[in-house]
């Protein structure tokens, strides 16, 4: 890196190849107040750039007083130093895992500056379980889909045989048996179709993702309890994305009906809205994601099975099918996204992270 290309004014004149940088980049003076950071620096400190510059990096970043001494010492000796898997915690942000790289910068015509990369360890540890998570999905769907066939085709035959049968009875109250038979093959087969999961190609175009969370917003207000309210918290400056319409709202949907049987009678949804920079979906890093998260105040995701939610028939629940998390995921991968789950008792986030990218 060119030191002396690093901005060193403010955040607004920062280059694109600067904010291109998968790594998280700080650039502070000699009292460690904040001159400049790129977009994947915005994206682990939790803040823009507008509101870190000119503040103390402590405002931002927790440091303790062997990380403070650090990095004034490499300051002092202008000597590089590099710390190996420091636990850090921003302030707005969640902590994170990650490798330090601190320069001191000089320049006859600059004040001294420090350079400080981070390379959050957190983030490849992510990309890994995600890859596995993607792959394990994907050997569940076709094992799914073919138990879902086997079961369709007696069940069609079981269907057809009782519909027969019921022309040859006279008696009324036998016949009840045979609608009994033909009401739960239906009710079989339905339940099979939503195993199969979507099988259309999406429709992609411009959609509003607020229109979209509003809209189920709209269908669920209806049927609320008195004691369950669903709220909004958006970022009205988040641009449409290229998707299908249709299939958003069913996985929003299914991700709010989720939390609904989990609150019960009392509590609340958030249903917010968030641009992140420098993200990775699917292995392909963006350069602006779109985050819709659906958050509850309820019990959580037992942990048992928080690895497993987005399994076919895993459920936390005694009355549930295990359908509505796995339908949603493929929804929303089928429109170039993927949905990721942090839960902990009372808080469960569920995000549809989408691509902004136009190309998409």
């Amino acid at each position: 890196m060119n030191a002396n290309a690093v901005p060193d004014r403010s955040g607004t004149d920062v280059c694109s190849w600067w904010d291109d940088l998968s790594t998280a980049v700080l650039v502070t003076d000699g009292r460690l107040r904040l001159i400049s950071v790129n977009s994947a620096a915005e994206v682990l400190l939790g803040l823009s750039r507008e509101r870190v510059v000119g503040a103390q990096l402590g405002q931002s970043l927790r440091l303790d007083r062997n990380l403070t001494g650090q990095l004034q010492h490499a300051m002092t000796l202008d000597h590089p130093l590099t710390l190996r898997a420091r636990r850090l915690q921003p302030l707005r942000a969640q902590g994170f895992l990650a490798d330090l790289v601190v320069s001191p910068l000089h320049d006859a015509m600059l004040p001294a500056r420090l350079l400080i990369e981070l390379t959050a360890i957190d983030r490849q540890q992510r990309i890994n379980q995600e890859d596995q998570l993607r792959q394990q999905q994907a050997i569940s769907r076709a094992v799914t889909r073919g138990l879902a066939h086997e079961i369709k085709n007696p069940l069609g035959g079981l269907r057809g045989a009782a519909q027969l049968l019921a022309c040859e009875l006279d008696d009324s109250a036998l016949r009840e048996y045979t609608r009994i038979i033909i009401r739960e093959a239906d009710r079989l087969r339905g339940l099979v179709d939503r195993m199969l999961g979507p099988n259309n190609l999406p429709r992609l175009e411009p959609v509003n993702v607020h229109e979209v969370l509003e809209h189920v917003r709209g269908l669920v207000s209806v049927q609320l309890p008195l004691d369950l309210r669903i709220t909004a918290d958006y970022d009205p400056s988040i641009p449409e994305v290229l998707a299908d319409r249709d299939m958003l709202v069913q996985a929003i949907l299914n991700l709010v009906q989720n939390a609904m049987q989990a609150l019960g009678d009392h509590g609340e949804i958030r249903l917010m809205s968030r641009i992140l920079r420098q993200y990775t979906i699917s292995g392909e890093r963006h350069r602006l994601v779109a985050r819709l998260r659906v958050r509850d105040n309820g019990p959580g995701v037992p942990e048992e099975i928080r690895e497993r939610i987005f399994f076919p028939m895993v459920t936390g629940r005694a009355s549930g099918t295990g359908l509505g998390l796995p339908i949603a995921q493929g929804l929303v991968q089928l429109n170039n996204g993927l949905i990721e789950c942090h839960s902990r008792p009372g808080c469960t986030d569920f995000d549809v992270l989408l691509p902004l990218e136009s190309e998409q």
